[in-house]
């Protein structure tokens, strides 16, 4: 019997031992810290409301990480993101000023951020240059442009139409920006899981050597990852401006280290080869819970700036360590 009971227990510790911890941290996260603020905040925290304010303001930051999976997926890093927000979110507003057509400003944003996008990928893919140094200066470069834009200035958006598609509306009594992030989420998806694309940015970021030995194009799929991410930035700078009914060149300054902690936390290697948009969404309405309670419970911005860097420093070490015992 006890030679039995032994060996059942070694069979259930390696088990243990085998099981990704890393993959479902986020998982195990959402429900401990729902609980605990479900315990310390109470009602405040526990009704229909609140729920569906963290949903709604985790949008920009779930669509920005369904970009920003490509791109750690494939080894590379944007930290362009939020000043991409900024200057897509000022070009459409400035567009729809001029023009008055909700769709000419939408696309005008939208090509704000592909432009972005290839001008990122050709600097990493053509010129060879490592993406955090590309990016981190496109960051400041961007940032610069958006304030020279409107010289410091808010621009608002009184488009109705605008507002209802990128923000304000509901659609059969549902909030818009919850379709956004269903729409977004489902498509980003099905790219990564179920398309040949997909396959060749986790083969490109495992290996880019093997991956261009067996017949990809290794440029060609870094290029569309670069331009994917400008895209998102640019789509969540839409959402940013039509929920708030203004674009100023400050939007998306404060996100990329929650859209990094969300890509991260939700099972995406920051070293390529492995990439969860479902993980990323859950990562981001993770992000949203946290700054909802600990506002809720009274901590200031630069408290939540301080969990968040935390959470970073925990999903890196978790992300690195079942890298190299993959």
């Amino acid at each position: 019997m006890t030679t039995v009971t032994s060996g059942k227990s070694g069979t259930v510790t390696a088990a243990l031992r085998r099981f990704d911890w890393g993959q479902y941290v986020v998982y195990f996260g959402v429900v401990i810290v729902f609980v605990f603020f479900a315990i310390t905040q109470g009602g405040n925290f526990v009704n229909p409301t609140t729920l569906v304010n963290i949903i709604t303001q985790a949008t920009p930051i779930t669509v920005m990480a369904v970009g920003t999976v490509f791109v750690l997926s494939v080894g590379e890093i944007d930290l362009s993101i939020g000043s991409t927000v900024a200057l897509a979110s000022l070009g459409s507003a400035v567009t729809l000023q001029a023009t008055h057509q909700w769709w000419v400003a939408a696309l005008v944003g939208l090509a704000i951020g592909a432009a972005l996008g290839a001008f990122n990928g050709i600097f990493v893919t053509l010129v060879r240059l490592p993406s955090f140094l590309v990016t981190l200066a496109t960051m400041g470069l961007v940032a610069g442009l958006a304030q020279q834009l409107t010289n410091l200035q808010s621009i608002p958006v009184t488009d109705e139409a605008f507002g209802w598609l990128f923000g304000g509306g509901t659609l059969i009594g549902i909030p818009i920006l919850i379709w956004w992030t269903v729409v977004v989420v489902i498509v980003g998806w099905h790219v990564l899981r179920q398309r040949s694309f997909g396959a060749h940015v986790l083969a490109v970021g495992n290996k880019s050597s093997a991956a261009a030995v067996s017949g990809i194009r290794v440029n060609r799929v870094k290029m569309i990852v670069f331009i994917l991410s400008g895209m998102t930035a640019a789509l969540a700078g839409l959402l940013y401006s039509g929920r708030l009914a203004g674009a100023t060149y400050t939007l998306g300054s404060s996100d990329l280290m929650s859209v990094l902690a969300a890509v991260i936390v939700g099972g995406t290697s920051l070293v390529g080869g492995k990439g969860s948009v479902i993980g990323a969404l859950v990562g981001s309405l993770f992000m949203s819970m946290i700054n909802y309670g600990l506002l809720l419970g009274g901590l200031n911005v630069a408290q939540q700036t301080i969990v968040r860097g935390v959470i970073i420093l925990i999903a890196v070490s978790f992300s690195l360590r079942a890298k190299k015992s993959s």
